[in-house]
C-alpha cells in the first residue's frame, strides 16, 4: 500500500523546517528507523528517522523547500499494515519553556500505561531511547506527553514550570536566529548582471538563509553602537601559560576564551542590564537571574551560536572542555536545539585571526556582544615612564541603544578590563 509520510512535530514552538539533505532518492528501499531526512529549524539540524520498512515512491519536498509542520514529505510503498496514525518522534529538540527543566533539579519522569499499546514500540526518537538506556529508564513506562503520545526529553526527566509562575522569555538560538524583518511592500528587484558576466549563482538557504534572516531582523530592531577598549593582557597571557601546564595533563587544551567567559560573567554580575533581553512585543526589558553565555563558532556552512549554560557556577577547566566539545559537535552539525537557546550574552572571536577591531552584530533580543581580537606584543610606556613590551588586546562591544547607555556600557567593559588584566580576580572568591 502507498503512505503518505507529512512533517511531524519536531519542537515546540516550530511552524516549519527547510529540507536540507535526503539520505534517500526515489526508488530506494529503506528500513523503520533508518534516518530519512534531514530538516533545518531554529538551526538545529533535525534527523526525522523512516516510520516504516518500504520502498520511496515520491519526494514530495525538494532540498531547500520549507515545509510546514503537517506538510507532505514523501510517499513510500509498504506491504500491507496501515499508515502511522502518530507523528514519528524526531532527533532531540530542547523543551518548550513550558516544561523546561531547571539545571541540577530534574523531576522524576511521568509514569503510567505503556505509551503504546498492543506491543507498539513507543514514539521515541533514537536519540532519546539512548537517553533512556543511559538513564535506566524503561521506555514502555513513560507516558509521552507529545502529540499522538510521542515521548519528549522532559518526559525522562523535565519538571513543568508552574502554571503561575509567568512565562520565561526565550533565548535566541544564536547569532543568526530570528523570525525573519518584515517585508517590504514590494519584492527587491534582481540585480542586472549580463549572463556572460555570471560566474555563478549560489542559492541562499539552510544555515545561510537563516543567518540573513537573523542579521536583518537583528540591524532592523536593535539601534546598535560600539565601543572599543583596549586592554593590557600580559598578566593574562603569564597566568594562562602556567595554568594550562596543569589543564594540558587532561588532554585538555587552554586557551584564552574561558578567561574572557569569566570576566564577562563578573562584568555581568557587576551591571546586571547587559545581562538582559528585550521583549519588543511588552516594551521591557528582561533581566536575567543565570549566565548562559553563547559562544559565536564557524562551522562549515556559517556561524553557530553553541552556549554554555550556567557559566558562574563552573571551573576554568569545565568551561574550557565544554567549550572545546560544544565547538567540535557545532563544526559536525550535531548540536542540539537545547545547545544551541537560552544564551543571555553572547562573545564572538576570531582566535589568532581575531582582527584589531570588529563592530559585531547583536544576537537579537541580547542587549550586548562582546568581540574579541588578537593578542600583539607592542611596546609601551608604563606608569612609571619607562618603556617596555606588553600583551596588548582589544575588545569591542556592541549594544542595544535603545536601553543601554554608552556610560554604563563603558563601566561593563571596564569591569571586564579589570578582570583580564589582572586574572587573579577570577578566583578571589575561592579564598
Amino acid at each position: 500500500m502507498l503512505v503518505e509520510f507529512r512533517l511531524p512535530d519536531i519542537g515546540e514552538g516550530v511552524a516549519e523546517g527547510e529540507v536540507v539533505r535526503w539520505f534517500v532518492k526515489e526508488g530506494d528501499s529503506i528500513r523503520e528507523d533508518q534516518p530519512l531526512v534531514s530538516v533545518l529549524t531554529d538551526k538545529a539540524n533535525v534527523e526525522i528517522p523512516s516510520p516504516k520498512s518500504g520502498r520511496i515512491a515520491k519526494i514530495h519536498a525538494a532540498v531547500g523547500e520549507k515545509v510546514k509542520v503537517g506538510g507532505l514529505l514523501v510517499s513510500f510503498e509498504v506491504e500491507g499494515g496501515t499508515a502511522p496514525t502518530a507523528p514519528v518522534a524526531v532527533a532531540p529538540t530542547a523543551p518548550s519553556p513550558a516544561t523546561s527543566t531547571a539545571p541540577g533539579a530534574p523531576a522524576a519522569p511521568a509514569r503510567g500505561p505503556p505509551a503504546a499499546a498492543g506491543g507498539t514500540a513507543p514514539l521515541a526518537s533514537p536519540y532519546l531511547r539512548r537517553l533512556a538506556a543511559e538513564r535506566g529508564i524503561d521506555l514502555s513506562t513513560v507516558r509521552g506527553s507529545g502529540p499522538g503520545g510521542r515521548i519528549t526529553e522532559a518526559d525522562l526527566g523535565g519538571s513543568p514550570t508552574p502554571a503561575s509562575a509567568p512565562a520565561p522569555i526565550p533565548g535566541p538560538v544564536s547569532t543568526v536566529v530570528a523570525a525573519p524583518a518584515a517585508p517590504a511592500s514590494a519584492p527587491p528587484a534582481s540585480p542586472s548582471v549580463p549572463d556572460a558576466e555570471v560566474a555563478e549563482r549560489v542559492p541562499i538557504r539552510g544555515l545561510r538563509r537563516v543567518i540573513a534572516e537573523h542579521m536583518a531582523e537583528a540591524t532592523h530592531r536593535a539601534a546598535h553602537f560600539t565601543y572599543v577598549e583596549e586592554v593590557d593582557a600580559s598578566e593574562l597571557v603569564r597566568f594562562r601559560d602556567r595554568m594550562a601546564k596543569h589543564v594540558e595533563k587532561q588532554g585538555l587544551r587552554l586557551s584564552y576564551l574561558p578567561f574572557i567567559v569569566k570576566g564577562v560573567v563578573a562584568g555581568l554580575k557587576a551591571h546586571p542590564r547587559l545581562n538582559s533581553l528585550v521583549d519588543d512585543a511588552r516594551s521591557e526589558l528582561v533581566v536575567r537571574s543565570s549566565y548562559h553565555i553563547g559562544i559565536a563558532t564557524s562551522v562549515p556552512d556559517g556561524l553557530v551560536v553553541p552556549v554554555v549554560h550556567d557559566a558562574d557556577k563552573k571551573s576554568l577547566a569545565a568551561i574550557a572542555r565544554e567549550i572545546a566539545d560544544l565547538a567540535e559537535r557545532g563544526r559536525a552539525g550535531k548540536l542540539s536545539r537545547a545547545e544551541l537557546t537560552g544564551s543571555s550574552f553572547t562573545i564572538t572571536s576570531l582566535g589568532a585571526l581575531g582582527g584589531v577591531l570588529a563592530t559585531p552584530i547583536l544576537n537579537y533580543p541580547e542587549v550586548g556582544i562582546l568581540g574579541v581580537h588578537r593578542i600583539v606584543r607592542r611596546p609601551v610606556y608604563r606608569g612609571d615612564g619607562t618603556l617596555g613590551p606588553a600583551d596588548l588586546m582589544n575588545l569591542s562591544i556592541s549594544l542595544d541603544h535603545r536601553v543601554i547607555d554608552g556610560h554604563e556600557g563603558a563601566q561593563f567593559l571596564a569591569t571586564v578590563k579589570g578582570y583580564l588584566e589582572d586574572p587573579h580576580q577570577l578566583f578571589a572568591e575561592l579564598a
